[in-house]
């Protein structure tokens, strides 16, 4: 069974871990390095955006195991 929680993105960076080769002007590889930190009631987790673009600054997010899977619709 897998259980995904909801939580609040309050912050984006943008960004890779260093000595990794990443092309700037290739839309794939900016949108893979994508990082969120998100509150789920006090607690804040950075979490991976990369399955979730479209993710913007105060979007519901479900996210498991470090992974935003999906934007939640209010």
């Amino acid at each position: 069974m897998c259980l995904a929680l909801p939580g609040e993105l309050i912050a984006i960076e943008d960004g890779h871990p260093p000595g990794v080769a990443v092309d700037p002007s290739d839309p794939a590889d900016a949108a893979l390095w994508r990082f969120g930190l998100v509150d789920f009631g006090g607690v804040q987790r950075q979490v991976s955006l990369a399955c979730v673009p479209e993710a913007r600054l105060g979007d519901q997010l479900l996210v498991h195991v470090g992974f935003a899977l999906s934007v939640v619709q209010p």
